[in-house]
């Protein structure tokens, strides 16, 4: 792909605006044209190309010295926004226009940054393809008859389109990492409770959080910082300055060969360039995960979607949004909890104030014994595959369950609350794949020394 303005990340097109070697408008301009060009990927809700150019002036004159002074993001559709509709990707809210910016989006204006378009996603953010039977299947820009990963798969792909430096998504367990690791673009999942959830089309608000993707882990700081009002500075740290735990077990297990070869050549340019790599084990975590992961959503999502539409689109009927959803997907879970067979408040109960304590425990541990900065594993066990796959996909000549497939290696850390970040890694095929680190939760701004150092290293 040919870039020319919109090839600037986040934080050198803000430099550009404020030096005045680029005009926001002229940049917007670029952007606008790019949104045309790569219409075919689908990514896109809602745009207006003349908005965006006009708004960028506008938020460069009225904050001309803030962080993202004049800059346009695309923000997932479902987070908040009076100037866009916020659907969720689903078919009773397609005409919903909030009276209230989510928090995350006031955070972003306050900082002199706009949303500029929203982008398309899995329907209720309940799936990993972006595969909508609402709104559309989103496509890989690497390959259009793939999977952008998801939920945020049309952020995900925006980015990686060049059609915006940046955008927000929203994580459970793995949504912003998964498209990022699809798409070759970088994604974060904050520690949970990092930054603020008001105003954002829940699954579980004990597992959800908005996440920032990026071209640049640099941008990915810059968006923390204004997101969480995290000023501390990011390290410019080496590799040498780090212990990374290799956790086999799991992670590493059953991959695809084109995302085994590229992350385990990455490791070596790690241990060479000074990381001190030990292998570790969370043996003892799987049954504790297993018993609280979907247990937690499906008990939370019941109770959190009505309790949105309570207060931000009182028009719009529990049963009204049930009743319109179009992806089998997302019918099939939703429609599994509304009967007898719903998740009942015991295993809820027990997952939040037995099994997450004792996840927590057995994380931190492994840390502490091994002096751990971080873990490295594989994003997704496999790269993209082909639209349609909704239910399976080929891994390693077997036929697996697409979405536990897809969510293995990042589960964990949304379960726990940890940061994680998906970082592109070099590859030799035509399909990108993700390599991730997580961390302690609270390590936010150390996760992303480290994960800048790899990013240096990656690119010698």
């Amino acid at each position: 792909m040919t870039l020319g303005l919109e090839q600037l990340d986040a934080t050198a097109a803000v430099e550009a605006f404020k030096d005045g070697s680029v005009a926001p408008a002229a940049y917007a301009e670029a952007l606008a044209g790019r949104a045309g060009e790569y219409s075919n990927l689908n990514a896109l809700q809602s745009f207006d190309p003349e908005y965006l150019i006009r708004t960028a002036t506008e938020a460069f004159q009225a904050h001309p010295e803030a962080p993202l002074s004049g800059l346009p993001l695309v923000a997932k559709d479902n987070i908040n926004t009076t100037n866009y509709p916020t659907s969720g990707g689903t078919k009773a809210l397609l005409d919903h226009t909030p009276t209230n910016d989510a928090d995350v989006v006031k955070r972003i204006i306050h900082a002199g940054g706009f949303i500029g378009a929203k982008s398309r996603m899995h329907e209720l953010a309940f799936g990993i393809t972006s595969n909508n039977a609402i709104t559309g299947a989103v496509r890989n820009p690497h390959a259009s008859n793939m999977i952008p990963g998801g939920s945020s798969g049309g952020t995900a792909a925006a980015v990686a389109a060049g059609i915006f430096p940046a955008g927000l998504g929203t994580d459970t367990g793995g949504s912003c990492r998964i498209p990022a690791a699809l798409c070759g673009v970088i994604g974060f999942r904050p520690t949970t409770g990092r930054y603020a959830g008001d105003g954002v089309v829940p699954i579980s608000h004990t597992r959800d959080t908005v996440g920032p993707l990026a071209r640049s882990v640099r941008d990915i700081a810059l968006f923390d910082g204004v997101l969480s009002g995290d000023t501390s500075a990011v390290a410019d740290a080496e590799l040498a300055e780090f212990t990374i735990g290799v956790p086999r077990q799991m992670f590493y297990e059953d991959l695809d060969p084109v995302v085994a070869q590229a992350v385990e050549t990455q490791l070596s340019s790690l241990s060479s360039q000074g990381a001190k790599l030990v292998e570790v084990s969370f043996e003892p975590i799987w049954p504790h995960n297993e018993a609280f992961s979907f247990p937690v959503v499906f008990y939370e999502v019941m109770r959190d979607l009505p309790a949105y539409l309570a207060k931000h689109a009182a028009d719009v009927t529990f049963e009204a949004l049930v009743a319109g959803i179009g992806s089998p997907d997302v019918a099939g879970a939703i429609g599994s909890q509304l009967g007898d067979d719903a998740m009942p408040e015991a295993a809820y109960r027990a997952a939040m104030d037995i099994h997450r304590p004792e996840m927590r425990r057995i994380y931190g541990k492994v840390f502490e014994d091994h002096g751990l900065d971080a873990i490295v594993f594989p994003t997704t066990p496999l790269p993209a595959r082909p639209i349609g796959g909704d239910e399976t996909v080929d891994l390693n000549g077997e036929q697996a369950p697409t979405f536990p497939t897809y969510i293995r290696n990042t589960d964990l850390g949304s379960n726990v609350g940890a940061p994680g970040i998906s970082l592109p890694c070099p590859v030799t095929s035509d399909l990108p794949v993700g390599i991730e680190f997580d961390a302690l939760p609270g390590q936010d701004r150390s996760l992303l020394a480290l994960a800048g150092a790899a990013e240096k290293g990656m690119a010698q």
